[in-house]
């Protein structure tokens, strides 16, 4: 159940804790807050929240094995060919096969990379501070796993350009703005720019979010969609390694 000040927040995790971007969005996309914080500072603010849903661009879980299991691989569509399962969590080999590139999980967390264990510290202390992984009914506090690049491919319905390029942060946040999240319309940079700027190394980015502001504010607006459109959105996965949220109602075969 919601209420009326649940708010949608999107955490970014880096392999440093002191580098956490999150972004806070209302029921109406209005973007109340964002910043980059420390990981103790942001679970402070998310856990002061009345009622709050969260996603975390970070796996829920490390990879328990499930791809292993033989009746596990034969409910999958497409069906794994030999080989080609290994080492996969059950969500990420359902997006590998869409063509979704999107990082493994390791079963064990000295081999995970910085972000990721960064990513389970967090999930850790929301569960701590009460959060309950989504579904659940009648919690006012929700969590769930996102992939920002695989929602911007879903949305976009196509591969989108890489994020840290300029024209991928543009695609990104034109499609934000699209969406009708609080974000400015990245096309007026093209309105500042000129051959003297161009020339002179002065390209006007400053209503241009950053690749990690991007990533959070699209793990916002999953949770939001996650809570208020449920029919329109796609889990993918198993709950007991983690399952991704993504906010279409159906997913194609590929993508390109």
């Amino acid at each position: 159940m919601l209420f009326k000040d649940t708010v949608f927040i999107g955490i970014d995790p880096s392999s440093d804790e002191g580098a956490l971007t999150y972004a806070v969005l209302d029921q109406e996309l209005n973007l109340l807050a964002m910043s980059q914080q420390e990981l103790t500072t942001v679970s402070a603010f998310v856990g002061g929240q009345k009622s709050a849903v969260v996603g975390v661009n970070a796996p829920r879980r490390l990879n328990q094995g499930l791809m292993e299991e033989d009746r596990v691989r034969d409910s999958l569509r497409p069906q794994p060919n030999p080989g080609r399962w290994t080492k996969f969590r059950v969500a990420e080999y359902l997006l590998f096969q869409r063509n979704i590139r999107i990082p493994k999980t390791p079963g064990d967390l000295s081999d995970c990379p910085g972000w990721m264990r960064v990513g389970f510290k967090l999930f850790r202390r929301l569960e701590d501070i009460g959060f309950a992984d989504y579904p659940a009914d009648d919690r006012r506090q929700l969590m769930l796993e996102v992939y920002p690049h695989a929602a911007y491919t879903v949305l976009l319905d196509r591969i989108p350009y890489l994020k840290k390029t300029l024209e991928g942060r543009l695609q990104r946040q034109l499609l934000l703005h699209s969406l009708e999240v609080d974000v400015p319309d990245p096309m007026q940079i093209f309105e500042e720019i000129t051959r003297y700027k161009i020339l002179h190394g002065q390209l006007p980015l400053d209503g241009l979010y950053s690749v990690e502001e991007l990533d959070a504010l699209m793990a916002a607006y999953i949770a939001w969609k996650a809570a208020l459109r449920q029919k329109e959105i796609t889990l993918v996965g198993d709950s007991r390694e983690g399952e991704v949220v993504l906010p279409v109602k159906e997913l194609k075969p590929k993508y390109h």
